[in-house]
């Protein structure tokens, strides 16, 4: 019987979400006869606290099923290799560069992925605008609407649609709230696709369709509010090419074990956006929904995902 220290909540923005995961995670690892140990960052008031406690358990694997901040930005898994204890996913430095979207919109770039048209806001450098014509460059630049994002959240947190330039200041104001760094983005209409990989491979791609509006956090998180499509109904072309650039990312950023990869298509061509290098395990969640289109049952992606990490420890 394998040991596993499963790493849950945090004290990041996407905390509930981590809980949610891993409240899946652990049920799906119990019933497969895991020993399972869950270990909450919060609990601990300093990270040698809690890399002693997961020390105390001996354990063969942390599965880290946090999101977001520093359980998903690289910080933790330093940590963890310093001590050298085996882990779930990408290594420090994927996971740092990956977690920024501006860093890795630029790695896509030059790997010849497209990539919709971004400003970088290094603090509040609209604080002092007040008035809609002040933002008539971002509108050149950009046009409307314009999706505001913080740069180094997930799970759709302090995310903007500005469709008219009045709605951009307390746009950036909010993303503000999560990060000192905001991406401004072109928006990208058309159909939005994810591509998870696993092991370097591809799954098949996930379409998702909310059924009022975009893909914000209410609509990723809400049941019914969204329609999954597993596997996308894609011309072969379009989803092969969506493959292609999901695994050219992966192996530039140099992740391991999985991820996943979100595009938006627009006349055929995919425009990347980001990496997610801990993907979701909610019963609402992409990756485990690509599995199960490529015939892995959630069990069986866990224990694969757990199977790569030790084999690669």
């Amino acid at each position: 019987m394998k040991k596993i220290v499963l790493l849950k909540g945090g004290v990041s923005n996407e905390r509930e979400i981590s809980l949610v995961s891993a409240e899946a995670v652990e049920l799906a690892l119990v019933d497969m006869g895991y020993e399972v140990y869950g270990l909450d960052p919060m609990d601990y008031p300093s990270l040698a606290q809690l890399l002693q406690k997961i020390k105390e358990y001996d354990a063969d694997l942390v599965f880290n099923a946090l999101h977001g901040g520093a359980g998903e930005d690289g910080r933790l898994q330093a940590a963890l290799e310093l001590e050298n204890i085996a882990y779930t996913g990408s290594d420090s430095k994927s996971s740092a560069l990956a977690m920024d979207k501006y860093v890795s919109k630029l790695i896509a770039l030059a790997e010849g992925i497209p990539c919709a048209k971004h400003i970088l806001l290094r603090g509040n450098l609209i604080a002092d605008y007040n008035d809609e014509r002040d933002y008539a460059e971002f509108a050149e630049t950009l046009g409307l609407p314009i999706i505001v994002k913080p740069n180094v959240s997930g799970s759709s947190v302090g995310i903007s649609m500005v469709e008219s330039l009045d709605r951009l200041k307390p746009a950036v104001e909010l993303a503000l709230e999560h990060c000192p760094v905001v991406l401004l983005e072109e928006y990208i209409a058309g159909r939005e696709i994810t591509v998870s990989i696993l092991d370097r491979k591809s799954l098949p791609v996930v379409e998702i369709r909310p059924k009022s509006g975009w893909y914000d956090y209410l609509n990723k998180y809400t049941s019914g509010k969204t329609e999954y499509l597993a596997p996308a109904p894609l011309e072969e072309a379009v989803s092969q090419l969506a493959q292609l650039y999901a695994e050219r990312i992966y192996s530039a950023l140099d992740c391991s074990v999985y991820a996943r990869v979100d595009f938006r298509i627009r006349d055929g061509k995919c425009y990347f956006l980001e990496v997610n290098t801990l993907p979701g395990m909610t019963k609402l969640s992409l990756t485990p929904m690509a599995a199960a289109a490529a015939g892995l049952s959630f069990p069986e992606l866990l224990k694969t995902i757990i199977d790569i990490s030790i084999e690669g420890s």
